[in-house]
Formats: structure tokens, sequence, C-alpha cells
């Protein structure tokens, strides 16, 4: 059943499309880096990008690549593929205004909220606040407005 259109609906759908799209991403890049010579690959990426290298966030990241073999390259390829195929049925069903789309974000960004919290305890950062700040809005939003259209059907 459709729901009525709304602002922070398209912006629920946005995000998840965003996030879908970003993991596509990182999917696809694993799979490049199969095979090849991941220092040179990721520092090529960097500089086209325009990305110092050496930062210490960027630096964290390329040290945990380059020890990432073919198998484990295909794994996190295979993960990323998976959430990114949840998260573009999330976005396009709530686009569509689907019912069951609404229940199925829920579902799915309240699943992940234990963790969020486990790994905020584990290291405070801004980020991981904000993650945490986004999706329990998304899900208090979505069920607050199931509730609401469950009470004029009655």
């Amino acid at each position: 059943m459709k729901t009525a259109p709304s602002k922070t609906i398209y912006f629920i759908a946005a995000f998840k499309l965003f996030k879908a799209v970003m993991l596509l991403m990182v999917g696809l890049g694993a799979l490049h880096l199969i095979h090849r010579d991941v220092a040179e690959v990721l520092t090529n990426w960097a500089q086209h990008i325009h990305i110092d290298p050496e930062s210490r966030h960027v630096h964290r990241i390329f040290e945990k690549a380059f020890q990432a073999n073919p198998k484990q390259l295909k794994e996190i390829a295979a993960g990323t593929f998976f959430y990114s195929a949840l998260l573009f049925t999330e976005g396009i069903g709530l686009l569509l205004r689907r019912r069951w789309a609404e229940y199925f974000t829920i579902v799915m960004t309240a699943l992940f909220i234990p963790i969020e919290i486990y790994e905020l305890v584990e290291k405070l950062t801004l980020t991981r606040v904000v993650v945490l700040i986004i999706n329990s809005g998304i899900v208090w939003y979505l069920v607050r407005r199931i509730r609401k259209s469950k009470a004029f059907e009655d």
C-alpha cells in the first residue's frame, strides 16, 4: 500500500541510495584490486582524487588494504554487494512509497543500532555519534509514521 508523500521519506531514501552507491563502489574497488599491486593502485587513486596518502587516516586504511589477500578482497566485495543490494531495496521501496519498505527499513536500520552502540562504547568518535543519531532518527520517524497511519485506519 502506498503512503502519503513526505520530504523526510525522500531524504531517507536518498540517504539509503547514497550509501548503496558508496558500498557498490567499495565492492567494485575490492574486485579491481584482486591480483594487482594494491599499494600502487591505491596510491594512484589517492593522487587522482587529491588525497594525501600520508595523512594518518588514509595511511591507516592503506596499511589494512595492503595486507588484504585475494580471498579477503572477494569476501569484502561479496559483503558490500549484499549490503548494497539491501540498501538499494530500502531506498527504491521508500521512493516508491511502499509500506513494506518502511517496515523493511525499520528492521534493517534497527538491527545495526546495537552494533553502532557497541562501536561507540569501544571508541567515541564524532562520526559514530552522527551515524547513531541519524539511524535512530530514521527508525523513530518511520515507527511514528506507521503508528500514525494505523491510527487513521482504525
